[in-house]
Parts: C-alpha cells; sequence; structure tokens
C-alpha cells in the first residue's frame, strides 16, 4: 500500500478515478473511461443499475490535460492498480466508451493483465481513417469561442438518436460538449487522430471481451469497426443495438447493466 500511495503522489492531478459507489468488497471493480467530452454523462445516465452490481469508478481527465496516448495509458494503469489494491482477489471490469474504448484498447496492449473483462461500446478505434478527422483536429482550436459552442449542436445531432434521448439529457450532453471548449477539443481530436489500432501487440489472449455498437451510429461505422476489432480481440462478444446513435448509453431504451448482467 505504501508503494501504492507513492504512485499517486507522483501522478498528475489532472488526471483522477472518481468513485460512484461506496467499495462493497463482494462486488467487481468496474472502471469506466469515458468519452470525448470527459464528462462521464454515459456512466451517470446508466448508474442506477450499475452501482447494484459493482464498485463504480470513472475515469476524469481534466480540461488542462494535454497527455499523449502513453502518458495517458501508463497513469491510467497505476490508477486502476491502486484501486485493485484497496478491493485485492476481485475482479475488475474495464468499459470503454468511444474515446475511451482506445484508451481501452491501449490499456489491454500495454498492460494485458490489468483486467478480467472488457467491454468497448462504440469504440472511436475508426476515427483516423475518417476523412473528417483531421480538418476539425486543425479547425477546432482556431475557433473563437461563440462559433465552437455554435458547432456543438450540429455534433450532438451527430452523436445521439434524437428521438432516443430525452430533452434534458440532450440539454446536458449539450453543455458538456461546450465546456470542454476549442483547444481541449481539438486537442482530443488530435489524439483520435493518431490513434492506430493495427500498431497494437497482443501479448496474451484476450479477456473475455464485449462490444456494444450502434446500427444507427451517424458519427462512426462502428459496426464494420467491431469486425476489425475481433482479430485483435479473437472470441469477442459483439452485440448491435439496431435503433441506437452513437452515444447509446444515453438512451433510455439501453440498459448496461442488464445487459451485463446477461452477458456475464
Amino acid at each position: 500500500m505504501l508503494l501504492s500511495c507513492s504512485l499517486v503522489a507522483n501522478l498528475d492531478t489532472s488526471l483522477r478515478l472518481t468513485s460512484f459507489t461506496q467499495m462493497a468488497s463482494p462486488r467487481p471493480l468496474f472502471i469506466f473511461l469515458q468519452g470525448l467530452d470527459g464528462t462521464g454523462l454515459s456512466l451517470q445516465a446508466q448508474l442506477g443499475g450499475l452501482d447494484l452490481l459493482f464498485n463504480v469508478r470513472c475515469l476524469s481527465i481534466s480540461h488542462s490535460n494535454r497527455s499523449g496516448w502513453d502518458e495517458l495509458t501508463e497513469q491510467t494503469a497505476t490508477l486502476i492498480k491502486v484501486e485493485q489494491d484497496r478491493c485485492p482477489g476481485q475482479m475488475t471490469i474495464i468499459c470503454g466508451e468511444s474515446f475511451g474504448g482506445c484508451l481501452a484498447l491501449s490499456l489491454f496492449s500495454r498492460f494485458p493483465d490489468l483486467c478480467d473483462q472488457l467491454i468497448l461500446v462504440n469504440p472511436a478505434s475508426s476515427a483516423r481513417q475518417q476523412l473528417w478527422i483531421h480538418p476539425c483536429s486543425v479547425l477546432s482550436r482556431f475557433l473563437p469561442e461563440p462559433l465552437y459552442k455554435l458547432s456543438t449542436h450540429s455534433l450532438c445531432d451527430l452523436l445521439i438518436a434524437s428521438h432516443r434521448v430525452c430533452k434534458p439529457m440532450k440539454r446536458r450532453l449539450l453543455s458538456a460538449m461546450q465546456s470542454m471548449g476549442p483547444e481541449n477539443a481539438a486537442w482530443r481530436l488530435s489524439l483520435l487522430k493518431q490513434f492506430d489500432v493495427d500498431e497494437f501487440a497482443v501479448h496474451r489472449s484476450p479477456p473475455s471481451t464485449l462490444i456494444l455498437v450502434s446500427d444507427a451510429d451517424r458519427l462512426l461505422p462502428s459496426r464494420s469497426e467491431a469486425l476489425r476489432l475481433t482479430s485483435h480481440l479473437p472470441g469477442a462478444t459483439t452485440l448491435v443495438l439496431p435503433e441506437s446513435g452513437h452515444a447509446c448509453l444515453l438512451e433510455n431504451q439501453v440498459d448496461l447493466s442488464a445487459i451485463l448482467y446477461n452477458w456475464r
């Protein structure tokens, strides 16, 4: 434990694991790696069921953080190991959504013994192949704040299936996106532009893996990406959500706790 405390002391304070439930020893540790907005809104929408099954933690990345993939991966791994020390012997589940799905894949590549189950929700690992990623990552940092906020309205419509997300949740998503600011959005888009899952080396058999993909994802080709990822994660289970948008965890019709209960 002294080693764990020392590791935490050396971590960038702009990166931390936020507790969403009190530690309950019989429950598996559930680590949520959030999407591009960095607010954990998707997890909050699903928390009502997850907190009955797991010790829930969410990675929080502050808007000031400018870490690259290597540093993000190493520091996240250290944070997870500290949590594992607090609840020794319990199963660890890592769930990455969109941007967080890329981080989850990086963690698996660099620290293959870190988790027992891996869940990917519309992972953004195909972003670098999309024509829009380069101009968006370059232009975003030069947008004046009012114009940036205006642009988030269009992006919000691409992220969700509007008829499946309630208006209060849509407003919260829009607020979260606007709170990032243009420079932070540009930095995280640049990370997605750099991310190449084909460079990963798999050093052991992958953990039990579930890939959740939205068939109505208008932002990324999530269903075809799931097929590509199975070459890196043989034996992975893919579950298609036929009417869901990219931000599927915000939808009232999607119950992640029920999905995981039936899968496990």
